[in-house]
């Protein structure tokens, strides 16, 4: 579909694109970071810190609105398309393999070329106190003792003390649980109120898709400014940590992205093409705006109405874009699942402790657990490494050296987690409108396909994800 003309028969302005405006953002909070650190600018009051602030409270409003986003297209998934069992387990089973190439890929770096021998005997002196404040170590270590990885364990933090909690908690498991029960119990009613022996449901369905659409249109607003506040976040974090963390654990940070690349930019793009019919320029080039969004807020929860209208520029149907990003987003952290795995093994080739199958087995099983959320607990990928560190094997002594030294490049890490983790709901959606036989080729076919679909399930061709309001790369 090509650009329309304006009434007096001129193009349209095209916008800058979204990831344009945040790499810009990201060079730019660089550049200030590097130049200022912690001083006092602009006439002596703003500093990084305060722009650092500023951007987080962006970060804050997308989460507090991407919550209730995500609930309410549940239930209007309900509404507006069927939602099969059949479809629910292959979503599980499609969750299942990447998380096992995600694991095979990480194990397969660990064994092959044991990078961690190259800390071998210096892992206490490679931590610097004055990197990371003492007390943030000890704050971490209580804050994991909320997890656990046990089954029942976790599925008792699911459960919600009542149904506002979730909400104000972000525990996105949580809620989306809420949202399959009421969405079932909705289809319920309306299937009583057919067959005439219950109230009609014709409003509470309206009032659904109106509540998801003006959701929607607000994270289209605050989204607008997500480059401004990633301007502000990466100043702060350049101005306090620079980049000379990068100097004392390299070997770690380059093993831990080379895996995230190998398995974000091979795996996911190969199979959504090989597979899905979605060639790199469609996956990786349409799916930009959701990528570098990820990267930049730290949260593919905060990333998925920008997820849903990237994948919808793809050609994915709704139902297989909700499911995959909205109810299956907590399946779908293989980025998290990388990072716990890896630094468990690297960690215990740093001390010279020797891994067998059953142990690896081991670490793998808890970094699923890890990166299903434990429990709901915010930032789960950092919190619950403690967790998974003790599953290992390692000592108290030892995890309690590590930890600060990992903190010092989480804040890179923790973005490309979100970035793998957005591009893992991305690809889940498109296997899953596969299976459905909605796939639709590539190239100009695949940004055109399924735009009257989207159209009529929304109710309004003009609608928030409608055809007619998406960015062109």
């Amino acid at each position: 579909m090509g650009e329309q003309k304006s009434r007096g028969g001129e193009q349209p302005k095209r916008r800058v694109p979204l990831y344009v405006r945040v790499l810009s953002g990201v060079v730019a909070g660089i550049l200030l970071g590097l130049v200022f650190k912690e001083r006092k600018y602009l006439f002596g009051s703003v500093g990084n810190a305060e722009l650092g602030r500023l951007g987080l409270l962006v970060v804050k409003l997308l989460k507090a609105l991407a919550v209730p986003l995500v609930f309410f297209a549940i239930l209007d998934a309900f509404v507006k398309t069927d939602i099969s069992l059949r479809k629910g387990a292959r979503l599980v089973l499609i969750c299942a393999v990447n998380a096992t190439v995600a694991l095979g890929i990480g194990l397969s770096i660990m064994n092959g070329f044991s990078p961690g021998r190259h800390l071998a005997g210096t892992l206490s002196e490679l931590h610097r106190p004055g990197d990371v404040p003492s007390d943030a170590a000890q704050e971490l270590l209580a804050a994991s003792k909320k997890g656990s990885l046990g089954f029942l364990d976790n599925l008792s933090g699911y459960v919600p003390r009542s149904l506002v909690d979730p909400f104000s908690e972000n525990s996105v498991i949580t809620v989306v649980l809420l949202g399959l029960l009421v969405g079932v119990a909705l289809r319920r009613a309306r299937a009583r109120s057919d067959e005439g022996t219950g109230p009609a449901m014709t409003v509470v369905e309206q009032g659904i898709g109106a509540v998801y659409a003006i959701l929607v249109e607000a994270l289209d607003i605050v989204v607008g400014i997500v480059p401004i506040a990633v301007l502000g976040v990466v100043a702060d974090v350049v101005g306090k940590a620079g980049l000379r963390v990068f100097q004392s654990i390299w070997v770690f940070l380059f093993t831990v992205l080379a895996a995230m690349v190998l398995h974000s930019l091979v795996y996911y793009p190969l199979v959504a093409w090989l597979v899905g019919g979605k060639p790199p320029r469609v996956y990786l080039g349409i799916g930009a705006d959701a990528i570098l969004t990820g990267l930049s807020t730290n949260s593919s929860l905060a990333t998925v109405p920008v997820t849903l209208k990237a994948l919808d520029r793809m050609g994915v149907s709704p139902a297989s874009a909700r499911l995959a990003a909205c109810i299956g987003t907590n399946l779908n952290n293989d980025g998290i699942l990388l990072y716990e795995a890896i630094t468990a093994v690297f960690l215990t080739q740093a001390t010279g402790m020797t891994l067998g199958l059953g142990e690896e087995i081991t670490i793998g099983l808890a970094s699923v657990m890890a990166a299903a959320g434990i429990a709901g607990i915010p930032e789960a990928g950092l919190v619950v490494l403690p967790l998974v560190l003790t599953a290992a094997g390692l000592p108290d002594a030892l995890i309690a050296t590590a930890i600060p030294l990992v903190m010092t490049v989480d804040w890179f890490i923790a973005r490309c987690r979100s970035g793998v983790n957005v591009m893992s709901d991305m690809l889940v959606a498109v296997l899953l409108d596969v299976g459905d036989g909605n796939g639709n080729g590539s190239g100009a076919d695949a940004r055109q396909g399924g735009g009257e679909d989207v159209a009529n399930l929304l109710g309004d061709p003009g609608g928030p994800l409608g055809r007619g309001r998406d960015e062109r790369p």
